[in-house]
């Protein structure tokens, strides 16, 4: 018996076609010069993905500060407020500022350029998948399993057996080895000889697929994710007792039931927990103790402990003694000089703008005492002011016509409150790359093609397969030619070496 085996790059031109994928194009299916045909290439053009993700890059990298600054999430639907904040960008970028606002550079992840590459990617990938996916499945389902004699002398991994065994037993042999390797073998009995066709891993390479298809629902998902249907708010209050609307469309009514605060005899935090009731159109959705790490959530909406403060409940009516306003004001800003705690809340249908004010926590102020609080009205915005009492707690001081009454300080609660519709498709995206990246490199299509003739001294068995830059199967092959040496011939027989054996 003699053994063969050669291991080396095929020659330009020899190596025949095994399954089409060998184009880094995609091996565009569709012919012909038409429009369509084209358009068809183009999008499953490796070329043409490999741009459009470093357009995507560039414009993700522009919109990344310190490169540009972006405007606010939902700034540009207040013309008032985005014109503010466009002047002060006016200082750092002078003359540029408003081509840049034209192109939309100051909100790229929501411009018509970033949307128009995104879904001209999507649609690369969707065409790429949709062109591969056909032939990886024939490739799995129904194989090539005879191949030319030029093949079997040109292939990466090739190898030349002579056994004393005949065809029958030869091939038997081969298949027992092949199993006990873990590949599925396929017979092609069309031939003076015995083809055989293994392979393992077959689902190997629609991990490709499920990558493609990753990157599409990853792209979905943070569309939905910037898009008006989602929301984050970040300083959402709401004092204790009353009831405050979450707004965005949802419906929702928040109302804090309770809120507890304790802490370490250090000093530092333990534990701060708001209950927490949920409406939905008057109804109660849902009771529920909120921490940090521990939200409510309920129609895609979920509620995250943040922070805590000081609220001053106040009490607003008008000539006839109707009260227009009854609510705690949360005092979350601090002036300048950190003396005091204040809070603003809106009459809207008056135009005015009040301003509540305590001192800080551990601050003492000379203008208020204890059991006071600075109420100061503002009529347009805080432009005009109509005037300012220090009012006594449970009594009502007059201002412009409207009666404001301090009724006692309370705390509020800070929430983090946001719905992210594609955050589901996100993770699933995600998922699928890594499954997907699993199966290309951990479980490559590994395929072995194999010839068994009559010889005058028992069989010749030819075994070849591509390597496909998977280094890790030649010495897999190696192993499997032994094997195969090994089983057609049961006693010892002298072998002849060749310069290129394994």
């Amino acid at each position: 018996m003699s053994q063969d085996v050669h291991t080396r790059p095929a020659e330009p031109g020899a190596r025949e076609s095994i399954d089409g994928l060998d184009n880094p194009d995609g091996g565009a299916s569709v012919s012909g010069a038409d429009a369509l045909n084209r358009l068809w290439r183009f999008f499953i053009s490796m070329r043409t993905g490999l741009w459009l993700i470093l357009a995507l890059g560039l414009l993700s990298l522009a919109g990344t500060p310190p490169f540009l600054d972006q405007a606010p999430k939902g700034m540009s639907a207040d013309p008032t407020a985005y014109t503010q904040w466009l002047a002060t960008e006016h200082v750092k970028y002078g003359g540029w500022t408003s081509l840049l606002d034209k192109l939309g550079m100051f909100s790229v992840f929501e411009s018509i350029w970033f949307k128009g590459i995104a879904v001209l990617l999507a649609t690369s990938i969707l065409a790429c998948s949709v062109n591969r996916a056909p032939r990886l499945w024939k490739l799995a389902f129904h194989p090539r399993t005879r191949m030319g004699q030029t093949f079997f002398t040109h292939a990466p991994l090739r190898a030349s057996l002579l056994v004393p065994a005949d065809q029958a037993a030869a091939a038997e042999s081969v298949r027992e080895v092949l199993k006990s390797h873990h590949f599925r073998t396929v017979n092609d009995p069309e031939d003076d000889g015995v083809n055989l066709y293994a392979d393992r891993f077959r689902w190997g390479p629609f991990g490709t697929v499920m990558a493609h298809l990753s990157f599409v629902m990853i792209i979905v998902g943070v569309y939905l994710t910037q898009s008006p249907m989602s929301f984050k708010d970040q300083n959402f209050v709401a004092p204790v007792g009353d009831r405050v609307a979450v707004g965005h469309g949802t419906g929702l009514v928040i109302e804090a039931k309770s809120f507890e605060d304790t802490y370490y005899d250090s000093g530092s935090p333990k534990d701060y927990v708001s209950v927490l009731a949920l409406y939905k159109n008057g109804v109660l959705v849902k009771t529920q103790p909120v921490r940090v790490n521990h939200p409510l959530t309920s129609d895609g909406v979920s509620f995250y402990q943040s922070f805590f403060g000081m609220a001053a409940r106040m009490k607003v009516t008008d000539a006839s003694g109707k009260a227009i306003y009854e609510q705690g004001v949360p005092l979350s800003f601090t002036s300048d000089d950190g003396a005091r705690s204040i809070g603003q809340f809106k009459l809207p249908a008056n135009g005015l703008t009040v301003e509540v004010a305590l001192p800080a926590s551990g601050k003492t102020d000379p203008e208020i005492k204890a059991g006071q609080a600075s109420v100061a009205v503002f009529k347009d915005g805080a432009k005009n002011a109509v005037g300012s009492e220090i009012a006594d707690m449970g009594k009502s001081s007059t201002i412009d016509g409207l009666t404001y009454t301090f009724e006692r300080t309370n705390k509020y609660t800070g929430l983090i409150v946001g719905r992210d519709r594609g955050a589901n498709f996100i993770w699933l995206g995600s998922t699928l790359l890594v499954v997907g990246l699993l199966m290309v490199f951990f479980f490559p299509h590994r395929r072995i093609w194999v010839r068994i003739r009559t010889t005058a001294g028992g069989s010749e068995i030819l075994c070849a397969s591509t390597m496909k830059r998977d280094a890790a199967f030649k010495p897999q092959f190696n192993q499997l030619i032994t094997d195969i040496q090994l089983a057609g011939t049961p006693s010892s027989t002298t072998q002849k070496a060749g310069q290129n054996d394994a």
